[in-house]
């Protein structure tokens, strides 16, 4: 049993991004879509599918990287936990390294990225920082 999916997620995102792989597969969650579908609206990912299967349904996702070969994505972390949940209003909410990187939480609106949490003026659980 895993006890933190979306942890999984970022760190199989991250190593998938330090070998340079085209596409990435993760078992599919509506958490997990939403954090992907975020990731494609900021322009972190080319796009994302979800491929029917037996026993679960799974996220192919299509990694980018810059004309050059850089990655879009330098570094992914986890801010909240399940031991420690992080929650923020949409006033707390700080620009992730002078708006170079994305902050993505999950609210009452769904997930958002937290340029969208300023905009709609929510708050939530802080999921995780990307830059």
């Amino acid at each position: 049993m895993m006890t933190d999916p979306i942890a999984d997620m970022l760190t199989r995102i991250r190593n998938a991004v330090r070998v340079e792989k085209e596409t990435l597969d993760v078992p599919y969650s509506k958490l997990k879509a939403g954090v992907v579908d975020v990731l494609k609206r900021e322009g972190y990912v080319w796009n994302y599918e979800i491929i029917e299967g037996t026993p679960c349904n799974t996220i192919r996702i299509q990694l980018k990287y810059s004309l050059s070969g850089e990655r879009v994505i330098q570094s992914i972390r986890r801010v909240s936990k399940p031991g420690r949940r992080i929650y923020s209003s949409s006033k707390d909410l700080k620009p992730v390294l002078n708006g170079l990187g994305i902050t993505i939480l999950s609210t009452n609106k769904g997930v958002v990225s937290d340029r969208e949490a300023r905009e709609q003026k929510v708050g939530g659980e802080i999921l995780c920082e990307i830059w």
